[in-house]
């Protein structure tokens, strides 16, 4: 196997694992977070808590991943745009760390809620509203508005390359920008879901792609034959 056809399964296999740590990130977190009595349900469910603060990590590790591998690839197109697509990925794995830090902080919280017997509730609430809203910022606002940036500066970089279909590349265009609407839920929006499918789907589709077909080997031929002229 030679190395752009490993490389595009290992960033397939990534944007995957991706998709999957945030799914169970949400399926197990966010019940119990977003409760009224998350206080309580948090050292209640201690190990979900855990296991969900992990997905955040595997997440994050993934998502910087798949730039770190297609780097070599990508910056042969253009070094800036490829650099910056791994500087908004590692932002947005310190983003999810926020995250994981602010989430293990509110399950030791919770455990000292329930030790305590709750003398003081409005103590322990103002401290778990405040990490909740930590969370929130990193997660919810300025996560989206980052992938955003970098998915454009990514999915450019694939138009250009011809990397991948550009059928495939146009979609990601028109995704990346709809995704930081997202932050509108910032106002008690429910419209931010339709604004998030475009990417993700995409995004799934993509990994499938590269699985499957790989890179173009032509375009790749075709630059390294540039570079090597150059």
């Amino acid at each position: 196997m030679n190395t752009s056809r490993k490389t595009a399964r290992i960033v397939g296999v990534l944007f995957i694992t991706a998709m999957v740590a945030g799914g169970l990130r949400f399926f197990l977190l966010d019940p119990i977070l977003d409760a009224p009595d998350y206080l309580i349900n948090v050292s209640a469910n201690e190990n979900r808590v855990i296991v969900g603060a992990l997905s955040f990590f595997v997440l994050a590790v993934a998502l910087a991943g798949i730039a770190i591998v297609i780097y070599p690839i990508l910056r042969k197109q253009n070094e800036a745009l490829a650099l910056g697509y791994v500087g908004a990925r590692i932002v947005e794995g310190v983003l999810f760390i926020v995250a994981i830090l602010t989430i293990l902080a509110l399950l030791t919280l919770s455990q000292e809620f329930a030790k305590a017997g709750a003398p003081d509730a409005s103590y322990y609430q103002t401290l778990g509203d405040l990490l909740l809203a930590v969370r929130y910022y990193a997660y919810n606002v300025l996560w989206p508005i980052t992938l955003g940036l970098g998915a454009l500066m990514f999915y450019f970089l694939l138009y250009q390359s011809k990397l991948v279909p550009r059928w495939l590349s146009v979609w990601g265009l028109i995704g990346a920008p709809l995704f930081p609407v997202s932050w509108l839920s910032l106002f008690g929006s429910t419209i931010s879901g339709p604004f998030l499918l475009p990417l993700v789907v995409n995004e799934m589709v993509l990994a499938v792609w590269l699985i499957v077909k790989g890179f173009n080997s032509s375009a790749i031929a075709s630059k390294s034959a540039k570079t090597d002229i150059n």
